[in-house]
Order: structure tokens, then C-alpha cells, then sequence
């Protein structure tokens, strides 16, 4: 298993997340988001995956992010529609700012990211602040910094492995996603990826689950694939030994990203 590749793709798929989901006014960040769905196009995960960025590229224009950041404001701002919200802390608790942005600062607090508290104005528990910082992080451990694969592991496991999949699926259904809706395909196919490499169980489901646009016989046929050759992957490689991810309660962590 080649640790350095999987931590390199890791740390892209990432970084596509945190394109699509952290909202910016540098123009810069949305061509980066092109040029990481068409390196990903050529290598998806699966075949619902290489669908639903074939779909993505052709909805966003290469010179244009007014058609993305609109169906962005519909869902995440608008006041006409239902806001989704997008804190850890909020599908933990039902409020903005509690034990999850807590956990996320201390997990901060024994790295070297920060957030720019200038530039950059939701909580470090975002969903997209969250990404950033695991692509920051797996392009660490990919350059031969192994003492970051624990607590990278510990802010999947313990914050965003909690709440992705009620996030997405409040997310697919949004009356005004579009090309969300796609991302949130390419998301679901990622993070059972992530749960299988990092050897992390999901979160108990509720009662209703996403709607899919294939037939719920394909969307198994193409689950059951992806897990046998994510479990071979797996047990190519040795063991993981995990570390707590106990952490003390740090004193507030001035964060700069």
C-alpha cells in the first residue's frame, strides 16, 4: 500500500471539498476547484463518482463562478430558502459555538495550521474549515510528517465523521441544489473511503436516507465494489495503531489560516 499516493489523492479530494464549501471572494479559489475536478475526473473513485464530476464540470463554466456561487447563496445564505447549516457544533448540539468547535480548536492547538481570524469568519468547526485543515494535513503526512496522522484520524473520527452524512443528505435535498447535488455524490463515495482506510464506523443513521438518482440495485452493486477494493487496499498495508484522541482542554487557541 502506497501510503505517500493515498495521502496525495486524500489531501485533493479534500481540497475540492474545501473549494466547494468555504465561501471567498478570491476568484482564484473556484479555478483551483476546476482544476481539481478535472484531475479527479480522470481517476474517480467510482463510477457514481466519475458521473457526478463529468455532471459538476459541465454545470461551472471555466470562467465564470457566478452560476456556483448563486446556487451557493440559495443554500448557505439566502434568506428566501432553508439554510443549511454547516458547524459541527450545530448537529451536535443545535447551537454555533459549542463542545465541537472546543474539541476542533484543542485538535488545532497540536498542529501548525491556524485560522486568519481576519480573512476567514466562520467557526473552526465549519465544514469547510474542516476540510481545509485535512487537506492540509494529509499533504503533511504525505510529505513524511507522521506525527500528524493521529490527530488527523481523531478529527474524522470524532467531528467530522459525526455529522457528514445527516449534512449531506439535508444537503442533496435542498430545493435549490444543482450542482451540489453532485458533490455531495462525489462526498458520500469519499467518506466511506475514509471510513474504510482510517478503519472508523459510521455514525448510527436515521430512519430516512438520501435519495439517489440510480436504482437502489446499482447504488449497492457500486457500495459492495467499492468497499471489497477499499478492504483490499486496507489489509494490503499493516495494521494502524491508533492513539487516544483525548486531548486537555487548551486555553483559547488563537487560530490563523
Amino acid at each position: 500500500m502506497n501510503e505517500e499516493k493515498i495521502n496525495k489523492a486524500r489531501a485533493l479530494y479534500y481540497a475540492m471539498f474545501s473549494r466547494c464549501f468555504v465561501f471567498t471572494t478570491d476568484n482564484s479559489r473556484y479555478f483551483e476547484l476546476i482544476d481539481f475536478i478535472d484531475i479527479l475526473k480522470e481517476n474517480p473513485l467510482d463510477r457514481m463518482s466519475a458521473k457526478a464530476l463529468e455532471d459538476i464540470r459541465a454545470l461551472i463554466k471555466s470562467d465564470s463562478n457566478v452560476a456556483f456561487m448563486s446556487e451557493y447563496d440559495d443554500i448557505f445564505h439566502s434568506p428566501e430558502t432553508k439554510n443549511i447549516r454547516t458547524t459541527a457544533s450545530y448537529w451536535d448540539e443545535n447551537v454555533e459555538s459549542g463542545k465541537k468547535r472546543v474539541q476542533m480548536k484543542n485538535f488545532l492547538g497540536k498542529t501548525k495550521i491556524r485560522r486568519d481570524a481576519k480573512t476567514y469568519f466562520d467557526y473552526e468547526d465549519s465544514i469547510g474549515f474542516i476540510f481545509t485543515v485535512m487537506s492540509e494535513l494529509s499533504d503533511l503526512i504525505a510529505n513524511g510528517d507522521a506525527q500528524y496522522k493521529n490527530t488527523s484520524h481523531c478529527i474524522f473520527e470524532e467531528i467530522l465523521n459525526e455529522f457528514i452524512d445527516d449534512f449531506s443528505r439535508e444537503l442533496y435535498e435542498h430545493e435549490s441544489a444543482d450542482i451540489f447535488k453532485h458533490v455531495v455524490i462525489i462526498l458520500k463515495s469519499f467518506v466511506e473511503f475514509e471510513r474504510i482506510y482510517l478503519e472508523v464506523s459510521a455514525p448510527p443513521a436515521r430512519q430516512r436516507t438520501v435519495k439517489q438518482e440510480m436504482s437502489e440495485e446499482e447504488i449497492t452493486q457500486e457500495e459492495h465494489d467499492r468497499r471489497e477494493r477499499n478492504r483490499v487496499l486496507r489489509e494490503s498495508g499493516p495494521k494502524k495503531e491508533q492513539d487516544s484522541c483525548s486531548v486537555e482542554v487548551a486555553s483559547d487557541v488563537e487560530v490563523d489560516i
